[in-house]
């Protein structure tokens, strides 16, 4: 009888170790949750704004900052305001910047050019060390300035440069639309215009992105940032775990990081031009 009571005991004992050996096993197997995406919603009505130049005092244009920090290291992209009629004296900047006019003409050149307007969905880039003039023309100008390396510093002519960049500037009447590549062509459908880097490389890059007149769907990013400015139309932004639905007024910002969906749509009659700046791929999904 006691080696009965000592057989049991003993297959009692063997049989909880092997629950807990086998509940630790099924714990130590179970995935981890994927972490999931970031996004931000950046309205132009909440952006704050300060002197772009604060050696100028009231002289200087406007700026309001969308992403990053343009006093620190690091990237970062701001809104900049010029009043009717301004224009800089000669001056370089430390790190190169590109532009994209969000309404009103600017003028961003040689000292000595002959003034070349740009219209609002014009590009441009200026290097860095090169001496050159900022000018604007209309009642409301707007642009959006981005730089891969802070800070952003406005130093005298004396203190230029060589680079071996080249200033560019590129009319909104010479920017090339195309279908997204793999997308059969439709003529109501999205539309991209390739800027600079190498998107299909999966390297940084900058493109607009252009959504006809009611246009619904989404932007799927697959790169690991993602960051979009409004340059004309008033899109509507659906708003992730939210049931809410954001105007986007030109000169508002969207971003995430990580793979992510964006849902947007255009009101009827109006087309929309959305700049976007990310490290991978990306593709416009109509429905």
């Amino acid at each position: 009888m006691k080696n009965i009571t000592r057989f049991l005991l003993l297959a009692l004992a063997l049989f909880v170790t092997a629950l807990g050996c086998a509940q630790i096993t099924s714990q130590s197997i179970v995935p981890k949750p994927e972490v999931k995406p970031t996004s931000e919603v950046v309205l132009k009505s909440e952006v704050q704004w300060g002197p772009l130049n604060p050696a100028r005092g009231d002289n200087s244009p406007k700026a309001g900052t969308l992403w990053g920090d343009r006093a620190a290291s690091g990237p970062s992209g701001f809104l900049v305001e010029f009043v009717d009629g301004f224009s800089s004296p000669p001056h370089i900047h430390n790190v190169t910047y590109r532009g994209m006019v969000i309404n009103g003409l600017i003028h961003n050149d040689d000292p000595n050019a002959e003034k070349m307007w740009l219209p609002k969905d014009s590009f441009w880039t200026q290097p860095a060390g090169g001496v050159h003039i900022t000018a604007a023309k209309g009642s409301n100008n707007l642009a959006y300035i981005e730089i891969e390396d802070g800070p952003y510093l406005v130093l005298p002519p004396e203190k230029a440069f060589s680079s071996s960049e080249k200033p560019i500037n590129v009319d909104v009447s010479n920017i090339v639309w195309v279908n997204q590549p793999g997308i059969t062509d439709s003529a109501n459908g999205p539309k991209v215009a390739f800027l600079w880097g190498k998107p299909q490389e999966n390297q940084l890059n900058g493109t607009l992105i252009k959504l006809p007149p009611e246009f619904t769907g989404k932007i799927r990013s697959y790169g690991s940032t993602f960051g979009a400015v409004v340059i004309q139309g008033q899109p509507q932004y659906q708003v992730a775990n939210d049931t809410g639905v954001k105007t986007l007024v030109p000169g508002s910002y969207f971003s995430s990081k990580g793979k992510s969906v964006h849902q947007v749509s255009s009101k009827a009659g109006e087309e929309s031009i959305i700049y976007v700046r990310t490290d991978g791929k990306f593709e416009v999904i109509p429905g």
